[in-house]
């Protein structure tokens, strides 16, 4: 073959490459979160590149902890992504640029080998965000040519830089939301959350005359125990209840923080008995579960207000008529004590 033949097919091949890595680019920007991002990368690469395995490696510990919670947990996040330790990407990628290598064995020791299975050669191409490694993609192939020290990477580090800048701006998004709908002390969902939440409720239960109910609870002597404890006990003490009323409600029910120390449980499909039912389930369960606080057990103890909608009231008056059976029963619970 000719020289010049070899640069004409050297530039078919590029451009083959540039118009694949561009369908990539298109696809993975329409995404709307990070999780969806990473799918639909993962799965676009594999296919486009015909690639025996592709996977997602973060940096352990990970500046973004929290991608792997909630939906990263699906079946496919845990057979696609994987930690490994920050000691061991940051050799791979000493000057920031993707790893080639058919030397398989050299891999096998620090990468999980279940993504190493039926590879003969393997790219890892570095991930960074605001400028630090937190992961990279694996790519592996069943052809030791593949991926070799001696192959350009100019093209993966071009994807490892749209990647980057993709997956940034869709967490950043995400970190804004969160912080617009979650409380930060406790971690449940906050009030602004809570109120779209109760209206989407009431338009069901309207249209389908489908039974919701909610749940208002305030912590009893809560302002006893930050006077003789202090505000960081009090902080925990509202953790701990928020994390126990998670733990005690359904999937489908949601917890919110309302204010102070009071919360909003919601409970789709519940009708007022079966709300009263599991009001006095929480209650006992934080009677027979102290707190354990600095090597001891501080008893902590809930009220609660039940109300259900009948299809007229509105968001605030159900919270309202919550509210005042909630004080009614702090008041039978003063009485008899």
């Amino acid at each position: 073959m000719s020289e010049l033949q070899q640069l004409i097919d050297n530039s078919r091949v590029n451009e083959a490459i540039a118009k694949k890595l561009f369908d990539i680019e298109t696809e993975i920007l329409s995404c709307q979160s990070s999780n969806e991002l990473l799918k639909r990368l993962l799965d676009s690469i594999k296919n486009k590149f015909q690639l025996t395995n592709v996977a997602l490696l973060l940096v352990d510990p990970t500046p973004i902890s929290y991608l792997l919670s909630g939906n990263m947990q699906s079946t496919w996040h845990q057979e696609n992504c994987r930690t490994v330790s920050e000691h061991i990407l940051h050799n791979f990628h000493a000057d920031n640029k993707p790893f080639l290598t058919n030397n398989m064995p050299q891999l096998t020791q620090v990468i999980p080998e279940d993504l190493l299975k039926n590879s003969a050669s393997a790219a890892i191409t570095p991930l960074n965000l605001e400028g630090k490694l937190f992961g990279s993609l694996l790519f592996t192939d069943e052809d030791k040519e593949r991926f070799t020290p001696q192959l350009g990477t100019f093209h993966l580090e071009q994807l490892s830089v749209k990647i980057s800048l993709c997956l940034s701006n869709a967490l950043i998004r995400e970190q804004l939301e969160h912080m617009a709908n979650y409380d930060r002390l406790t971690g449940v969902a906050n009030r602004r959350l809570m109120e779209k939440s109760i209206n989407e409720e009431l338009t069901r239960q309207r249209r389908y005359d489908i039974p919701f109910s909610l749940i208002f609870i305030d912590c009893n002597k809560f302002k006893a125990i930050n006077d003789t404890y202090g505000h960081d006990c009090g902080d925990k003490v509202l953790t701990y209840v928020a994390n126990q009323l998670q733990e005690l409600i359904r999937e489908n029910d949601q917890c919110f923080r309302y204010a102070g120390d009071e919360f909003v449980i919601t409970l789709a499909g519940q009708t007022y008995k079966e709300a009263q039912n599991i009001a006095q389930r929480l209650c006992q369960f934080f009677i027979e579960h102290p707190m354990p606080y600095e090597g001891e057990s501080l008893a902590i103890t809930i009220s609660c207000g039940v109300s259900a909608s009948d299809g007229s009231q509105n968001m605030d008056q159900l919270l309202k008529q919550a509210d005042q059976q909630l004080y009614l029963h702090k008041k039978v619970m003063a009485n008899s004590m």
